[in-house]
């Protein structure tokens, strides 16, 4: 069942398992090692070690990073440019882009259809952040 709720003036929506919300609140916690099977999707293009580059940029380090910019990787203009005009990896613009990145950045390279599962883009994304994802401090 999905619902509505309001905590703290913001609006998100009650999923089972947990509570995502939008706009400046956190999103719910993801499960990193059910993340860990959901991450098998992104692996023929993307890896968790930092300076690694596949098809796509490594993902060490991606929380806080502004996109389009990867050391020794080339972005699509499309990625580049959403970096430019200020496009910075958070875990919640990461959980939007996740379920069709190419409506969230059209023209984008990126083949991958999306997670349509809001606890599919959780897991991942708590995967992610618990294997390198995170910024350095």
């Amino acid at each position: 069942m999905v619902r509505l709720r309001v905590v703290a003036g913001v609006v998100g929506l009650s999923l089972a398992g947990g509570v995502l919300f939008t706009g400046s609140a956190a999103l719910a916690e993801g499960d990193p090692a059910k993340g860990q099977r959901v991450f098998r999707q992104c692996q023929a293009c993307h890896v968790m070690q930092e300076g690694m580059h596949r098809v796509g940029p490594s993902l060490h380090g991606v929380f806080g990073r502004q996109a389009g910019v990867v050391e020794g990787f080339r972005f699509s203009k499309p990625h580049a440019d959403a970096g430019t005009n200020g496009l910075v990896w958070t875990e919640e613009v990461m959980f939007d882009y996740l379920e069709n990145p190419r409506r969230y950045i059209p023209g984008n390279r990126m083949a991958f259809a999306g997670l349509r599962r809001p606890q599919d883009r959780l897991d991942v994304i708590a995967y992610i952040r618990e294997n390198g994802g995170a910024a350095a401090e």
